[in-house]
């Protein structure tokens, strides 16, 4: 872990000295651009008093070395820009190491993704998504929190994305690159769905015969008339083209707008997904299927969407007031754009969309490489084809921080369905059922997971853990429980892959003979099913399970202890049943009883 601060705490040295040796030409060329202003205004001036040629040269000299400083200026500024994004990159980098929070969305949208997401922190506030997500697009956004919701179950998938994550986790450079140049033109909300909805649309004046024939003959018309105007000094012939010009658009006016109103100002976010196109082009990658895959993908589009950023930005020009009249009123230029952009539309609508789900995959795949590479004692796992079971060794949550958390060995499964899982409140029963439940996750999106080992058989999670009342839909707590329990099995009976389930003290809300009754008889029916059952309760009477169902039920166990009057925990997972409580001890001793 040393040596991965080391490698942040020196990019972001290099990035601070960057940026304070850009400082001066910054300023020097800021200088250099107002002295160039200044000596054009009084070129002018010079020029109209004596109209000495001398003063024309000069003029269009300094107009020329103008034009280079403000290129310069621009070219200095995207600099700077880029400077600072790699900058906080790293400053991000370094406080998450530190356990500090990621500076990146949580992803709490989508929380209402199901009860799973909910029960193990996958998203919202200190969750594995926030622990992961290095995204900055709309579509990586999505994709990421898409993985981690349904992770792939197929193993060659799972293998793909492992191996691509592997690959990719030992380009540091090229990831942080993705990352600032994604930062530098933030996606807003609805921007891709505005495309998306302008790709969907009919052709608004692409394939009119008239209007193809027009865009070629007004222009050309107006390009002789022009010169026959500068040359002659008359410019009768060119009023009845300008009307013609207006007199087209004037019919396509609502048609121009409407599309305006979707690729309005999108330059930028096109832009952005054109640049982090082009930035993979440059992955190596390796043995990885999957990178190369994608690295194909973007050699083809790259080009095409920058394209399209180009006719965007082009199609913005519309709104300048001068240029709106001038080019509109000679060359018919809304009218050009519109065609030019149903042009594109036409050739590569069907590939759109594959192509932005790529961006999203490979903003997916770099937060998962970076989250590798961040944390190099984590394990890559391996997978059982040939029974359902999972195996770990000093297996510990990935979201406590390294030196506050336990970490367990375990193996479930194979003939075994059901784990009941025993202790006092505070033992560490729950944190268990989570570590198992988001480490499978990370495993199972390719991911190293935090253990020394993980083998396992790939499964949808589903479970009840977290479980609230609802004054909106009038449910009560226990009535809430008992509508998961039923989704469940539900679910069970409709499923042909495997599933882990995950459950937290079932039935608290009725009498403690009843409970128990409830919860051997919805144990009996999950070991039925093509699932493995972790269980936690304190109820110890459902341990004689064991006994009653051998070989399908195991006790397993986290004790406390209570030592020179205080109450003690390990957090070590044990074979067999709790045995020590605690509610009676904290109740003295709080002077509760």
């Amino acid at each position: 872990m040393s040596s991965i601060l080391a490698f942040y705490e020196e990019k972001i040295s290099y990035y601070n000295n960057a940026l304070t040796r850009l400082k001066p030409y910054a300023t020097a060329v800021a200088a250099l651009r107002m002295a160039c202003f200044g000596g054009i205004a009084w070129g002018i001036y010079k020029w109209a008093v004596t109209h000495s040629s001398a003063w024309i040269t000069t003029t269009l000299l300094l107009v020329v070395a103008f034009v280079i400083l403000v290129r310069a200026a621009w070219r200095l500024n995207d600099r700077k820009g880029l400077l600072e994004k790699l900058l906080f990159i790293n400053t991000n980098e370094q406080q998450v190491l530190q356990n500090k929070p990621n500076e990146f969305h949580n992803g709490e949208e989508f929380l209402s993704y199901g009860s799973i997401a909910g029960d193990l922190d996958v998203f919202g506030p200190g969750s594995l998504y926030l622990l992961l997500n290095r995204t900055t697009t709309g579509h990586g956004t999505k994709q990421l929190a898409g993985l981690l919701n349904a992770p792939p179950l197929n193993p060659t998938d799972i293998e793909d994305q492992q191996q691509a994550i592997r690959t990719l986790s030992t380009q540091r450079e090229l990831g942080q690159l993705l990352t600032a140049y994604g930062l530098i033109n933030g996606e807003k909300k609805g921007n891709m769905d505005d495309i998306g909805n302008w790709l969907q649309q009919p052709q608004a004046i692409h394939g009119n015969r008239f209007i193809n024939i027009m865009r070629f003959l007004t222009p050309l018309y107006s390009t002789i008339f022009l010169f026959n105007w500068l040359i002659t000094g008359s410019y009768g012939m060119l009023i009845p083209v300008i009307l013609v010009n207006w007199g087209i658009i004037g019919m396509y006016t609502k048609r121009i707008q409407q599309q305006h109103l979707l690729l309005g100002k999108k330059e930028a976010i096109l832009n952005q997904y054109a640049t982090i196109l082009s930035l993979f082009t440059k992955v190596e990658t390796g043995n990885s299927v999957l990178l190369k895959k994608e690295k194909d993908k973007a050699a083809q589009a790259h080009h095409t969407v920058k394209k399209l950023s180009r006719l965007a930005a082009m199609f913005d020009q519309r709104l300048n007031l001068f240029i709106n009249f001038f080019l509109n009123s000679f060359f018919m230029y809304d009218i050009q754009c519109l065609w030019a952009l149903e042009s594109w539309k036409q050739l590569n609508k069907e590939q759109f969309n594959e192509w932005i789900h790529s961006v999203g995959m490979i903003e997916s795949l770099n937060s998962l490489a970076t989250f590798a590479y961040n944390n190099p004692v984590y394990k890559y796992p391996t997978i059982h084809t040939d029974k359902l079971a999972i195996t770990a060794t000093q297996l510990a949550h990935p979201l406590i921080a390294a030196e506050g958390r336990v970490a367990n060995d375990c193996s479930f499964g194979d003939n075994e369905k059901l784990v009941l899982v025993t202790g006092s409140n505070m033992s560490g029963k729950t944190t268990f059922l989570r570590t198992l439940g988001i480490n499978l996750i990370l495993a199972q999106c390719g991911a190293p997971v935090c253990a020394t080992s993980f083998s396992f058989t790939p499964m949808v999670i589903r479970g009840s853990i977290r479980v609230s009342d609802s004054l909106q839909e009038q449910t009560s707590y226990f009535m809430a429980e008992l509508k998961r329990l039923q989704l469940i099995i539900h679910f069970l009976q409709q499923q042909t892959v495997p599933v882990l389930i995950l459950i937290d003290e079932i039935l608290r809300g009725t009498n403690s003979e009843d409970k128990t009754y409830g919860s051997e008889q919805f144990i009996k029916k999950l070991i039925k099913y093509n699932c493995l059952t972790l269980f936690a309760t304190h109820d110890l009477t459902l341990s004689r399970l064991e006994e009653e169902l051998p070989k399908q039920v195991s006790n397993y166990c986290f004790e406390s202890t209570i030592r020179n009057g205080e109450l003690l925990f390990d957090y070590t997972l044990q074979r067999g049943v709790a045995k020590n409580k605690n509610a009676s001890f904290l109740m003295e001793k709080m002077e509760i009883i």
